[in-house]
């Protein structure tokens, strides 16, 4: 299983960014995935997550700023991040787990991707 994450890139503040992470050898449909984010000198953090079902998680703060998705037939996961601020600068990592619901914790996923880096500048 491998997981390909892009999209990061430099955003302003208030903008907007839509990540992807191409998922091979897993169907992502029959399995939870998830990003999380690490900032430097940070811990690492969950962002949200979408369960086999389509069911959808966030992390509080974020709730209504970003969205997950899925597209099944391209077994591919999205995360899109409006009205972004300096605070979400991060390395994004997508991870895929071996059940089919959502976990808040990074240690029921089993396999991520490589991370891709959103920087905001105020």
């Amino acid at each position: 299983v491998q997981l390909q994450a892009s999209g990061g890139g430099l955003a302003q503040a208030g903008g907007s960014l839509r990540l992807s992470c191409v998922v091979s050898g897993r169907t992502v449909s029959l399995t939870a995935l998830a990003w999380f984010r690490q900032a430097p000198g940070k811990d690492r953090e969950f962002v949200a997550a979408i369960d086999w079902s389509g069911g959808r998680t966030y992390a509080g703060t974020l709730k209504g700023r970003f969205t997950i998705s899925r597209d099944n037939a391209m077994n591919t996961v999205y995360l899109q991040m409006n009205t972004l601020e300096p605070e979400d600068t991060a390395a994004y990592y997508c991870a895929s787990g071996g059940s089919k619901y959502y976990s808040l914790s990074g240690s029921a996923y089993d396999y991520w991707g490589q991370g891709t880096q959103v920087t905001v500048s105020s």
